[in-house]
């Protein structure tokens, strides 16, 4: 037995796995100083009475088979046989911190190729392979990647969301029976972020032991937390089929999506703080070693109502105000006056720029700012000359009328000449124009999504990949951004081929500290699109301070989404200010390590970013609504030098009055504020600093800097 177990092993977490006769993983968890192959004998499981006579594993395939009994990870058949495959390993390759493990079933003529990678962050990842070796093809119906957890893990975390309202986090206690979330939308949705965390009970930020998952995959997805009746507990992911979808003929292979997976011994922090250095360490890649630069993009601003002098104009002052990239939006290709036309006839509108984009982009240019331009590629209108001409270019079912979204199809990839055509006119855009970045815009669900008569969803995500693959060869020096109506598709694989997200369409500060908190943990900032946008919110008509909104969009990918010459100089003071602070923080803010403060008052929201080399941190305190205390209570200080000492400085207030004749808030504010403090690392981080008494919807920017 000692020669078939196998780890995997990183400075903070462990995996070790039983290769034979079929491949099990038996421990993941916190990294073993002392472990011998021998000690895994002492899980070897008891067979209790009242059931089969044999232990049944929990295998990487979770075959029904071994009496699973539980949620299996392969369903299928061919043509009503071979539908209860179970694996026997075949083969092993280990190479350093990956393994592959080769399986077969003689008598159901299919192969399991299991890929295992522990990296050096803590970060698992693991994709299985499904081999047909008949003549016959055979129908899958679900293929699906298994990690068995701890049974001390009796909670779950997960996302849901909507349009506007992304990464909202609830739990569910996980005792019995499953938690199931499924996405049949087309991409990876607003309402069901593909990603499941369980953990010892009453997990949390700093502390627990944590697992969490994240399927890398931009489709139809199912993610599953089960405790078996047995008491054992997995979690699973997978891509979703629709019926008769998916069938690998002789010789072909299936490959499941990515399962990204991070374990921490200490809380959430460190399970995000693993996810955001994988990412950064292999997956992230800009174009150019250079600071992320600050945007801004014209759509609040003035939406379709395109005028190419008017424009440099927004040029001008958004130059004035710090920007380094400027963005044209919808709005610029011909008979695109609104969003019910035009969508698939990507050619310069000519009466709104009669000399062409050029002009436009030399200016830019020429204030030393970037230029970027919006897309929707995979949609096409009802109302344009591409579908007059192609009506047969629609993903759909034949013999359905499908229903419109935003006025619009969705074009069906998957025919070769649409894929051309797409591939020639966003060529023609980005060869015969110096665009610097592109921002992919995907509004619309797919419902019913048919090529050839057959279910085509997860064709046409691949599609999506292919194109995006084709462009991102051919022009290496552009940039993507995945925006999706904000959310509505984030996850590692379309970031392997695009370079930024749009969080959300939702620029109320107010709503983009929840949006932006659950986005932290699984994607780092420098991700991260985070605009202020205009005084009075497009999305919620709620109205902040320009403080707010500042300092809610300083922790991500910063930018400015609105028209500056249509608001007053005090406004466009605020976006200088908080573009010049952004870029004195940004290479903090980009590669430090971020921290998420619990605070005793729900109201009261707290995170922070410490440097690699812990010499500086940046804490913002923002505060929802009314605190349920009068006095703020203290904030600590994670990810500091304990035998350091720090200098408290405050960045940025808003505004902070106190009224000795009462009202308002405060008669006396905290120390360090009226005068210079140094404190040890030690300190801040387990005793911290005392608040001032903050209004609802504002916030604070502390710094500490080593001494």
């Amino acid at each position: 037995m000692h020669d078939s177990i196998l780890r995997l092993e990183s400075k903070t977490v462990d995996v070790v796995l039983k290769t034979h006769p079929f491949a099990e993983i038996l421990y993941w968890g916190p990294h073993l100083n002392h472990f011998s192959p021998q000690d895994a004998e002492s899980l070897s499981r008891p067979v209790a009475n009242g059931r089969l006579d044999v232990d049944s594993p929990v295998t990487l395939m979770a075959e029904l088979g071994h009496g699973l009994f539980g949620t299996p990870g392969i369903e299928g058949h061919r043509d009503g046989m071979d539908s209860s495959p179970l694996f026997k390993t075949v083969g092993v390759a280990q190479e350093g911190q990956s393994l592959t493990v080769t399986a077969e079933d003689a008598h159901a003529g299919l192969r399991l190729t299991s890929e295992i990678a522990l990296d050096d962050s803590g970060v698992l990842v693991v994709r299985h392979g499904l081999t047909n070796l008949r003549a016959q093809a055979w129908q899958v119906e679900r293929l699906a990647v298994t990690l068995p957890i701890a049974e001390r893990a009796g909670e779950v975390m997960a996302f849901h969301g909507r349009w506007i309202r992304e990464f909202q986090p609830h739990r569910v206690k996980l005792e019995h029976d499953s938690f199931v979330i499924e996405n049949r939308r087309g991409r990876t949705s607003h309402e069901h972020f593909p990603a499941l965390i369980s953990g010892t009970p009453s997990f949390s930020e700093m502390h627990g032991d944590v697992w969490g998952v994240h399927l890398g995959w931009s489709g139809n997805h199912r993610l599953r937390a089960e405790a078996k009746t047995d008491g054992r507990r997995y979690l699973q992911a997978e891509a979703l089929y629709l019926p008769g979808e998916m069938t690998i003929a002789e010789g072909e292979t299936l490959w499941t999506p990515r399962l990204y997976a991070s374990y921490s011994a200490n809380g959430l922090n460190g399970m995000s703080q693993q996810f955001h250095r994988y990412l950064r360490d292999n997956v992230i890649r800009f174009p150019e070693n250079k600071p992320r630069p600050v945007h801004l993009n014209t759509w609040e601003g003035i939406y379709f109502d395109h005028d190419p002098q008017y424009i440099m104009r927004m040029a001008d002052e958004a130059a004035a105000l710090g920007v380094e990239r400027f963005i044209i939006d919808d709005g610029w290709f011909k008979g695109r006056n609104d969003d019910h036309a035009a969508l698939g006839d990507w050619y310069l509108d000519e009466k709104k720029y009669p000399h062409g984009l050029m002009p436009v982009i030399n200016h830019v240019k020429n204030l030393g700012m970037e230029f970027g331009i919006w897309v929707e590629p995979e949609m096409i209108n009802p109302d344009s000359d591409l579908y007059r001409a192609h009506p047969d270019w629609v993903l759909a079912m034949p013999g359905y009328t499908p229903p419109t979204g935003r006025h619009q199809y969705v074009l069906n990839l998957n025919i070769p000449e649409a894929f051309e055509y797409l591939q020639e006119r966003m060529t023609w855009l980005l060869g015969e124009h110096p665009v610097d970045y592109v921002k992919w815009d995907m509004n619309r669900e797919l419902v019913q999504p048919g090529h050839n008569g057959k279910a085509a969803a997860d064709a046409q995500t691949r599609q999506f990949y292919r194109l995006l693959d084709v462009l991102g060869e051919r022009f290496p020096q552009v940039e993507f951004e995945s925006c999706s109506s904000g959310g509505g598709r984030i996850d590692y694989e379309v970031l392997t081929r695009c370079h930024r997200f749009w969080a959300s369409d939702n620029n109320d500060a107010l709503e983009r500290n929840a949006i932006q908190r659950g986005m932290s943990y699984f994607f780092p900032p420098e991700v991260m699109g985070a605009h202020i946008g205009h005084h009075k919110c497009h999305a919620t008509f709620r109205q902040h301070s320009i403080a707010f909104r500042g300092l809610t969009a300083l922790f991500g990918h910063m930018g400015l989404e609105l028209d500056p010459l249509s608001v007053d100089e005090q406004e466009r003071a605020g976006y200088r200010h908080y573009a010049a602070l952004h870029k004195r923080w940004r290479e903090v803010i980009h590669t430090g390590t971020q921290w998420r403060v619990e605070m005793p008052d729900a109201t009261t929201l707290a995170q922070g970013i410490v440097s690699q080399d812990r010499g500086q941190g940046l804490f913002i305190v923002s505060q929802l609504a009314m605190p349920d205390y009068t006095l703020m209570m203290p904030l600590r200080m994670p990810g500091l030098e304990a035998g350091a000492r720090y200098r408290l400085t405050l960045l940025d207030h808003p505004n902070i009055r106190l009224t000795g004749e009462g009202g308002h808030t405060m008669r006396k504010l905290p120390a360090w504020m009226e005068a210079p403090q140094t404190v040890s690392g030690e300190w801040l981080m387990q005793a911290g600093i005392a608040l001032p008494i903050l209004d609802p919807e504002s916030a604070i920017l502390i710094g500490v800097e080593r001494v």
